[in-house]
């Protein structure tokens, strides 16, 4: 059996004039994740990642597990997370007032718990195609197009990768969350809950081969589960 291995990037800098880079506790919790498996010998074959910074970031932290020392990785689009920012926008512009919110929001928002309402009731409509996108929203991306670019990817890596490969993915908790609605084939709205539940560096595990696709793990913060490591847990 192969294995693909999704780590969710570490913590990114919310609030900050970048999003898409690691903070310093994303930093730390990746590089103990990488010791961790040092200590258990864990190493693998390939290492993959999206093209967004975080996640490269979260990429080159990991590459001393690659089996063979030196080797790079390879960047992937279709690993790149959903871009909340325009679902959002387009929600303040067209439901936001209707639903309850105040009338005066303005983006970009910076209050984590009001980001985190209106992101949930803007992808709850983004599922279910209620979002209606104008001609100048180019960074918006259907619902139907994350699923297939994704789904895409996954099926891809596991057809290029088998005879016991063990395969990293450095990525986003969207996209782990759309690959395991490949493997358990839940449906669409169980993505986004879902993804709201993976943790930062978080290590989730896909085993595959012989015509079987299975979840094995999900989730796992196996390296922040000492007392002294707690303060490096987090979902945002």
């Amino acid at each position: 059996m192969s294995e693909l291995v999704f780590v969710r990037h570490g913590q990114a800098s919310f609030g900050a004039d970048s999003y898409d880079k690691l903070s310093e506790t994303g930093i730390e919790q990746v590089r103990v994740l990488c010791r961790h498996w040092q200590d258990l010998g864990q190493q693998f074959d390939h290492l993959y990642s999206g093209t967004l910074l975080r996640q490269e970031e979260t990429a080159r932290e990991l590459l001393p597990v690659l089996a063979e020392q030196g080797s790079d990785w390879q960047r992937l689009p279709a690993l790149n997370e959903y871009n909340g920012d325009p679902l959002i926008q387009i929600y303040l512009r067209k439901h936001s007032r209707a639903e309850g919110f105040a009338d005066d929001l303005q983006w970009p928002i910076r209050e984590e718990r009001l980001f985190q309402q209106l992101f949930e009731a803007a992808t709850a409509r983004w599922i279910r195609n209620q979002l209606e996108p104008d001609p100048d929203d180019d960074l918006f991306e259907p619902w139907s197009a994350f699923r297939d670019r994704v789904h895409g990817a996954i099926d891809a890596l596991m057809a290029r990768h088998q005879k016991g490969s063990r395969v990293l993915i450095s990525t986003s908790g969207g996209v782990i969350a759309m690959a395991l609605q490949r493997v358990l084939q839940y449906p669409d709205h169980q993505v986004i809950n879902t993804n709201w539940m993976v943790r930062n560096s978080s290590v989730t595990r896909v085993q595959y081969g012989n015509g079987r696709l299975s979840l094995t793990q999900f989730n796992s913060l196996a390296h922040l589960e000492k007392v002294d490591l707690q303060h490096l847990v987090t979902y945002r």
